[in-house]
């Protein structure tokens, strides 16, 4: 019988490390309460992902499209659009109009709380579907830890930063959170692309890394590093920029 704590464990921990981290950006720690409620909706958002995102690719596959399109449509709409929404929806309903919510950039931090909630879900269930040993589901974990979980942070933090900002600009409210929302959902579509072609590339022999095709893994890494950094980068200076902002502008 599968030990179901191990996986658990080893799909909350990188959203628990990262969480902490994250955490120490705001100068006004957020009430734990709050915190732990969003991480919970977080959670909750995967659910309905998850069945839509099999619905797309249900759907996919009756129609008569090109297999690059139909990639193009499954990572980018069916997977980055859907779940970069849906970690959106959590703070539209749930933190918005709540009271807790009194600085620029709480958005940026609820948003990657919202998104460390839906990584660990989701980090549960794709260990719980590969059984791997202990030594094995924690390399996987590892793996998510600087791969999925991060990114999910970080697009959630590109969408946070966006849905600030726009929150001050009447004429443009709408045209700057779905631009960001667009910036969010492009990086992670190529993300994902990229990190499908990485993991043809190498495999897990007894409990440690063998890359196959070092040539696939160069090519596919690099990219995914780009990624990573770019986002990293535009986050930790994004949160900076909110954090000079004297209120939020609601309007």
């Amino acid at each position: 019988m599968m030990n179901y704590s191990i996986p658990i464990i080893f799909g909350i921990a990188p959203s628990f490390i990262w969480l902490l981290f994250y955490l120490r950006k705001d100068h006004h720690p957020e009430p734990n309460k709050m915190v732990l409620k969003i991480f919970f909706y977080g959670m909750l958002a995967t659910i309905p992902v998850l069945f839509l995102e099999i619905a797309v690719a249900g759907a996919l596959e009756n129609l008569t499209l090109s297999p690059l399109i139909k990639t193009i449509i499954y990572w980018f709409f069916g997977i980055a659009f859907i779940e970069e929404t849906f970690k959106y929806l959590v703070i539209r309903y749930k933190v918005l109009n709540h009271p807790d919510f009194d600085e620029p950039v709480d958005v940026m931090i609820y948003m990657i709380i919202s998104a460390l909630g839906f990584a660990a879900l989701e980090n549960i269930l794709a260990l719980l579907s590969m059984g791997k040993s202990i030594a094995g589901t924690a390399a996987i974990s590892s793996l998510r830890f600087l791969g999925a979980t991060f990114l999910h942070t970080l697009c959630s933090g590109v969408v946070g930063y966006f849905l600030a900002i726009s929150l001050c600009e009447a004429k443009k409210k709408k045209r700057t959170f779905i631009f960001g929302l667009l910036i969010a959902v492009a990086l992670h579509g190529l993300f994902n692309i990229f990190i499908i072609g990485n993991g043809e590339s190498w495999t897990i022999i007894k409990n440690s890394f063998a890359i196959t095709d070092p040539q696939l893994f160069i090519i596919t890494f690099v990219p995914l590093l780009l990624i990573l950094t770019g986002l990293a980068i535009f986050v930790l200076r994004g949160f900076k920029k909110l954090k000079k902002m004297k209120s939020v502008c609601k309007v």
